[in-house]
């Protein structure tokens, strides 16, 4: 489906845009304020082939998309009337379920930081494009050309708490400009120039502690925390008469000096504590710190709560450069290894085979790695292990090489300039890129058999089970056999539906693979349930996510509980056109009480006409 289908379609899901509170996107995900979560159906969105995954994390519900976010995120605002405040903004509804305090702050954190991640990575890049030229010698760096391409990459740090007050404060519904002039005041130049002054200083007769507020977070986070709840007192006790003037002075005049005087210090020493923990075990073990911080950075992103740990990152810039930032591409370069060893170990699965190089170049060339965690690795937790095993690997030897790098990016192959030292940060993503991709390659995902040893593997099954009653089932539908455990849809590969094969059709007729009666019919005509008179069941399910289709494409030619004899036209459906739709048309035959048998065998045949077994249950 277009980007407009899926926007309109997952809006629908999440219970219409009448259940919409606010919403905003990041890298790869469209990040859902809702006003009551029981109404959104997780599991309809999870089956939309463009949605890798749904989380609920932090008071938000997380669309996980992809590199697409951004284009079906504008879909969704040009056709709906959805707004992108933050969480305060509830039009009177409130949320009631028990969400705790850390996951509130997170929340918090994570949706100051959603808006501005475009401008964060664009900036970071321009940085990085100068470090190359300055390199190779491209660029004069005392030049003119230099200083103005470096004043547009460094111009966003610089000023950041501004950007920080305006988004957190929006944030929380509060006034987003008055949140920046309360940042602007600490950048003033009459403000900045106290540093400059010997001696005590004092703002009415209080000691005032003069700090560098440029490229800082944490302070502005904790002002627009209080300056929110402020500000809807302030106007509760206002005239309307002068809430437009009053309200905002009023704020100003109060929460500049306290930011001064009270939350920039107090952030300032809390940055400088987290900061000293990660020196200390830097110092203790600077191989154990990488491979902490590598090993539970994955997890972070899964959660979608690692842009929290961004604030400690950035405020780590002035302070002789950022450790994290260069350890967690340890993490980041073994998960794109992982995709890449996918990619070639899957010779027979091109679905698979296609998710992983789109993973793995989504990696390489932006640093996002959301679609190879969701698509493959949690789908697989077989390669969580490898996965965490090449990330310390990697995150190790960065941090024994002490790899620093002062502004923010995406860890991609473009960025890799802007790490120093650059030897130690290749040698250290190159090896965890490497042993992710042979680790996976080796002891990668179920299902990559050959086709002769899944065939062999088959046949001795067969001969262990040879005088055992047999139940030999028709196939409802001619076409070329796939294995289950290749069907692109964990669902039905995974066996928890049961056991059976897909089946690729080479015509659009399903009859009756027995003689027995129809238990079920789904209302889109995509699906149907049948008993044989012996009591196995079987599900038919045409397509994969053709559910979408809601019927079109489709003819029943049989009612529910209507008897049927085998071999009888039961659906007849246009491949073609559902094909032009964008629907796989592979159809999963499951036998779905498998467990009531000894066994359930595929046929051994790559393709099978009307008349051929498919599957063969032993009793």
């Amino acid at each position: 489906m277009d980007n407009k289908q899926l926007g309109n379609k997952i809006i629908e899901l999440v219970g219409g845009e009448g259940n919409v509170n606010s919403l905003v996107h990041c890298a790869t995900r469209l990040r859902f304020k809702l006003k009551e979560h029981n109404k959104a159906d997780k599991k309809a969105l999870e089956k939309i082939p463009d949605v890798l995954t749904v989380v609920e994390k932090g008071g938000q519900y997380q669309v996980v998309i992809g590199n697409k976010v951004g284009k079906v995120y504008t879909e969704i605002m040009n056709g709906h009337n959805i707004h992108t405040r933050g969480s305060g903004d509830t039009d009177g509804v409130q949320d009631k379920r028990n969400v705790g305090v850390a996951a509130k702050v997170f929340e918090y954190i994570s949706g100051t930081f959603s808006p501005l991640i475009p401008a964060l990575a664009g900036a970071g890049m321009i940085k990085a494009l100068l470090a190359v030229l300055s390199m190779l010698n491209w660029i004069d760096v005392e030049g003119t050309t230099y200083a103005v391409l470096n004043a547009a990459s460094s111009g966003l740090f610089y000023f950041f708490p501004i950007f920080i007050g305006i988004s957190a404060a929006r944030q929380l519904n509060a006034n987003p400009f008055v949140g920046g002039t309360i940042a602007a005041g600490l950048l003033e130049p009459s403000f900045t120039a106290l540093l400059e002054r010997t001696g005590d200083i004092s703002f009415m007769s209080v000691p005032l502690i003069a700090t560098d507020y440029t490229s800082t977070v944490f302070p502005l986070l904790i002002a627009m925390a209080i300056y929110a709840p402020l500000e809807r007192i302030i106007k509760k006790y206002t005239p309307d008469t002068i809430q437009l003037f009053f309200v905002p002075m009023l704020g100003i005049l109060i929460m500049m000096p306290l930011t001064a005087l009270v939350f920039g210090p107090f952030a300032q020493y809390v940055s400088a504590g987290i900061g000293a923990s990660i020196t200390f075990l830097s110092e203790f073990s600077s191989v154990l710190t990488g491979v902490v911080i590598a090993s539970v950075w994955p997890f972070l992103v899964i959660l979608g709560v690692h842009w929290g740990v961004v604030p400690i990152m950035i405020d780590n810039f002035s302070k002789g450069g950022d450790i994290i930032g260069p350890i967690t591409s340890g993490s980041v370069f073994a998960v794109m290894g992982i995709a890449f060893g996918i990619f070639l170990r899957s010779r027979r699965n091109k679905d698979l085979r296609s998710l992983a190089l789109a993973g793995t170049l989504s990696g390489l060339l932006a640093g996002v790695i959301e679609p190879i965690l969701y698509g493959l690795v949690l789908r697989y937790r077989r390669l969580i292990p490898l996965m965490l095993l090449s990330g310390a690997l990697g995150g190790g030897i960065i941090a024994l090489f002490d790899v620093r790098v002062s502004t923010f990016v995406f860890q991609s192959i473009f960025s890799i300039p802007v790490y120093s030292p650059m030897v130690g940060y290749i040698i250290g993503i190159g090896t965890a890129f490497a042993v992710g991709t042979i680790l996976a390659f080796i002891f990668g995902t179920e299902g990559e058999k050959s086709k002769g040893v899944i065939e062999t593997e088959v046949s001795s099954v067969r001969n262990e089970n040879v005088g055992k009653v047999r139940y030999e089932l028709t196939t409802p539908l001619s076409g070329k056999i796939i294995p289950l455990g290749d069907v692109s849809d964990s669902v039905f590969s995974s066996g928890v539906m049961g056991k059976g094969v897909g089946i690729d059709p080479s015509d659009g007729i399903v009859v009756a693979p027995f003689d027995g009666k129809v238990v079920t019919i789904l209302s889109t005509k995509h699906a149907i349930g049948l008993a044989s008179d012996e009591g196995v069941e079987v599900l038919i399910h045409i397509g994969l996510d053709t559910v979408q289709l809601d019927g079109k494409h489709y003819e029943v030619h049989v009612e529910t509980n209507q008897a049927v004899k085998k071999g009888q036209k039961l659906i007849t459906f246009d491949i073609e056109a559902i094909q032009k739709d964008g629907y796989n048309t592979i159809t999963p035959v499951i036998i779905t009480n498998a467990a009531d048998y000894l066994d359930v065998l595929p046929t051994e045949s790559s393709y099978v006409g009307l008349e051929d077994v498919v599957l063969t249950v032993l009793k």
